[in-house]
């Protein structure tokens, strides 16, 4: 009698379990390396869809503080316009254009030559003097 063992063939057609599993071991490798294959192209799709996600947001963030710019430096252009601070000079601080005898011009300041620290108006009655940046 001959006796072989059951568990390595399959029906008693004579084809054990290991010479199937070589047989379709080129089947699986390449059923796994498409699938590696396909996640690995939609991981980067998905990846260039969220970089596009957010460079819109950047350019949509940079065209609202392009605009916000803009608005700050029209307010600026406003803000020093002379004639607006001319009349809030004269409105909320008092001030007025001097009379013509008391505007003084003085010569530029040359590099050899000092001129004194505060020059006097011929009639000094009515001049005013205000120094900047004096925090007594």
């Amino acid at each position: 009698m001959n006796h072989s063992k059951p568990s390595s063939r399959v029906g008693g057609s004579g084809v054990s379990v290991a010479s199937v599993l070589l047989h379709l071991l080129p089947a699986v490798l390449l059923f796994a390396l498409f699938a590696g294959v396909g996640i690995l192209h939609v991981t980067s799709r998905v990846l260039v869809v969220d970089m596009g996600y957010r460079l819109s947001k950047a350019e949509s963030e940079e065209r609202a503080l392009t605009r916000e710019n803009d608005r700050l430096k029209l307010e600026l252009a406003t803000l020093k316009n002379p004639a607006r601070l001319e009349k809030l000079a004269r409105e909320k601080l008092g001030m007025a254009m001097p009379a013509g005898p008391l505007v003084i011009a003085l010569q530029p300041e040359l590099p050899g030559n000092k001129r004194p620290a505060r020059v006097e108006a011929r009639e000094a009655r009515t001049v005013r003097v205000a120094e900047r940046g004096s925090s007594h």
